[in-house]
């Protein structure tokens, strides 16, 4: 059983607003991260590494279950690793567009333009590996069982694409399957599973995107 390890301190300081001041807060949020578009041509152009720290950081802050916080970020810039991930992702992803997809997924991903070749993995200045951590480990070994981690992972995750485009950042979400690969080119624990892929980076000056469009507010919500 574990012991409550945090005192319970006032409310960190709260900045009440008016109505006028929140509607004018929600939209502007909204008109900034609608323009938010996952890319997959980028920039070799470097990114200061604070910029990303500071990204970190606030996805850092995100609620998780029992406050345990089980992510982990492996943030790569090293070509070499950067060329390993490529090659090691290339392969996972000829295999899918080749057959072990059925398709059905494959027809959904057609209008995309998406293929096995992913050169922007190598292009874009850095890759960040998400881990889950199922469980974490104490100093004297022991394995601590963390809970609710798909979707504490899932919030982090949200959080950091978010401050990156807040920052002038492009990304780029990338799931190959599967994706113990990044485990083993990365070094990783076994108590940690790869989540996700995220490129990160200026998109580069010619880059296109699909004109696609997201559903509208009576598509996604229902107010009772």
């Amino acid at each position: 059983m574990r012991m409550n390890p945090y005192p319970f301190v006032p409310l960190p300081p709260y900045e009440p607003r008016s109505p006028e001041q929140m509607k004018a807060r929600a939209r502007e949020f909204y008109e900034e991260i609608k323009r938010r578009r996952t890319v997959r041509e980028f920039s070799p152009r470097p990114v200061p590494r604070e910029v990303i720290e500071d990204c970190l950081r606030a996805a850092g802050t995100a609620p998780s279950g029992a406050n345990l916080q089980p992510w982990h970020f492996e943030v790569v810039s090293d070509p070499e690793a950067k060329k390993k991930i490529r090659e090691a992702a290339e392969i996972e992803e000829r295999e899918f567009y080749s057959g072990k997809a059925p398709q059905e997924w494959l027809d959904a991903l057609a209008p995309l333009g998406t293929d096995e070749h992913k050169s922007y993995l190598e292009v874009a200045p850095y890759l960040i590996a998400v881990f889950a951590q199922n469980y974490s480990l104490l100093p004297d070994g022991r394995k601590v069982k963390n809970y609710y981690v798909t979707e504490s992972v899932g919030i982090a995750l949200g959080f950091l694409i978010a401050a990156l485009h807040h920052a002038g950042l492009a990304t780029l979400t990338h799931t190959p399957s599967p994706m113990g690969f990044l485990s083993t080119v990365l070094d990783r624990p076994a108590n940690e599973r790869a989540y996700l892929l995220l490129v990160v980076g200026y998109p580069a000056d010619d880059a296109r995107v699909p004109d696609i469009q997201k559903k509208p507010l009576d598509g996604i919500a229902t107010f009772r």
